[in-house]
């Protein structure tokens, strides 16, 4: 009989192996699905991984890992600080879809204006849009004892219907012949998130998330808040005696996770996707969850899994035209990289003994 068993320390060697096993699992049981679908699974895998570095038309896909990782890599570095505290913000889709619309409506207000000015007011207001998101969980969740999970994930819910009514309302192009969607902001050189080196893929997103990452290295490491942050998350009762104000830290960790998703929704809606749409949010909020977990919670691992979450975004648009692999295939395989992340975690914490029980 298999039987789990508390370790008395947790296991630093299955803690850095656990991603590296999640994935070879995610490329075992992913070729299986691929098979079970009547497809060639080594080729289909090969085709994720291979063509968008490697490929004939890798000169083109390589520049669109930094425009896919940018968002991933910014919301899922503002995660990774409240889950190390045990602050889980859920919603982190919510106040990406509000940064965008915070952003774009700033913009808009200006239109046709051209200055210099109307880019950096909206990625504040694209912030503040993000920012102001999150601390509605998180005033609740210190001011009543509100579950933050299920706040933060209803309010996801709240900001689509919103960015619907803004779509076929007050953001509605008036020139666009009765479709749905705001103004093209890719058409008002003012307001668009360019890219600072033609072909490359970077803009000022990117940039923002590379700064992100410095950042939160530099906190974690460095700073007295990160060490307040990491107390919290190991030992709260200790953090408490340690002098830790619970109250601050939910209110600091929601609100710096709410301001970045909020950036990654205002420089997606001016650069990549151009206009305020139904359909503009594209589920970046719920798996940078993945790419927080994938990447350790550590900022360097966090840019490394954005970086790889990217490649299956390309990889599978990829294997989906040349293929014919079914999207829902692709978020399947995406998918169980968590699941596999989360399967293997516990092995961290726990080890495997075989037979029974002893009893006392």
């Amino acid at each position: 009989m298999m039987r789990l068993e508390r370790r008395r320390e947790p296991s630093r060697a299955f803690a850095w192996a656990t991603p590296l096993l999640a994935v070879l699992a995610t490329f075992l049981f992913g070729g299986l699905l691929f098979a079970a679908l009547g497809k060639d699974p080594i080729q289909s895998i090969l085709t994720i991984f291979w063509e968008p570095l490697f490929g004939e038309f890798s000169f083109f896909y390589r520049p669109q890992l930094f425009v896919k990782g940018a968002p991933l890599i910014l919301i899922a570095i503002g995660l990774s600080l409240g889950f190390r505290a045990g602050i889980w913000n859920i919603g982190a889709e919510g106040q990406y879809i509000m940064g965008a619309l915070f952003g774009a409506g700033a913009g808009l207000a200006f239109y046709p204006t051209e200055s210099f000015i109307v880019f950096p007011l909206m990625v504040l207001a694209g912030a503040f849009g993000g920012w102001i998101w999150a601390m509605i969980p998180a005033f609740l969740k210190v001011r009543f004892g509100t579950n933050e999970i299920l706040v933060s994930l209803m309010l996801v819910y709240v900001a689509e219907q919103l960015l619907a009514s803004m779509s076929l309302g007050l953001m509605k192009n008036p020139e666009g012949f009765g479709f749905p969607g705001s103004r093209n902001l890719q058409q008002y050189p003012s307001a668009f998130n360019e890219e600072l080196i033609a072909g490359s893929g970077m803009h000022w997103g990117v940039v923002a998330a590379f700064i992100a990452v410095i950042f939160a290295y530099v906190l974690l490491a460095r700073h007295r808040l990160g060490f307040s942050i990491r107390v919290t998350g190991a030992a709260p009762r200790a953090a408490r005696f340690a002098g830790v104000n619970p109250g601050r830290l939910v209110l600091f960790c929601m609100g710096v996770s709410g301001l970045l998703a909020g950036l990654a929704g205002l420089f997606e809606v001016s650069g990549p996707a151009g206009v305020v749409s139904i359909d503009f949010n594209v589920g970046y909020g719920f798996t940078a969850i993945i790419v927080a977990f994938l990447g350790r919670l550590h900022p360097v691992g966090i840019l490394l899994a954005g970086m790889l979450m990217a490649l299956t975004y390309i990889g599978g648009d990829i294997a989906q035209s040349q293929l014919g692999l079914p999207a829902a295939a692709i978020q399947v395989f995406q998918g169980m990289l968590l699941f596999f992340l989360l399967a293997f975690d516990i092995l961290t914490h726990f080890r495997l003994r075989m037979g029974r029980t002893e009893t006392a």
